[in-house]
């Protein structure tokens, strides 16, 4: 059986949530990339072109730094990679995640929790940050996604 970690960042606590009930679904371990510095509410005003958020969004170069690593990452089959989306696509700091690692061989699967829009370009972006890993299309999850409706996508992949 395949080893699977649900690593996710959750700005507001809604990521969180979904990220817990798939790594329970999917029987995984459950990793928190948590910035070196914590997004404050003003930083993460999409409004404001020069709150962090926005600043980070639009520089494509932008690798916010994480406070902590996943321990033996090279244990791991799958990885499922959670986020809310921002400017359709991922947060920089989930970019941050992905070039912190070799996830060659790997099966990475990228889920999101947003009001409204997809997973964008998530997918082309993150085939591009990860080279020799597969990525597998993701899935945008809500508040109300079961955890039964998790096992039968999980089941799906694995």
């Amino acid at each position: 059986m395949s080893k699977v970690l649900v690593a996710y960042f959750s700005a507001s606590g809604v990521t969180a949530k979904a990220a817990a009930k798939l790594a329970k679904a999917a029987g995984a371990d459950l990793f928190e990339i948590v910035p070196e510095q914590v997004y404050t509410k003003s930083d993460l005003n999409w409004q404001n072109k020069n709150s962090r958020s926005s600043v980070e969004m639009n520089d494509r170069s932008s690798r916010p730094a994480i406070k902590s690593r996943v321990d033996n990452m090279e244990q791991y089959d799958i990885v499922f990679v959670g986020f809310p989306v921002w400017w359709y696509r991922e947060p920089s700091i989930i970019d941050t995640f992905m070039e912190s690692y070799d996830f060659s061989g790997k099966t990475i699967v990228p889920f999101c929790t947003s009001g409204g829009s997809g997973l964008g370009s998530t997918t082309q972006n993150l085939q591009a940050l990860v080279k020799g890993a597969k990525i597998i299309e993701g899935k945008k999850l809500s508040f109300m996604t079961t955890e039964g409706s998790l096992k039968k996508w999980v089941d799906e992949i694995i």
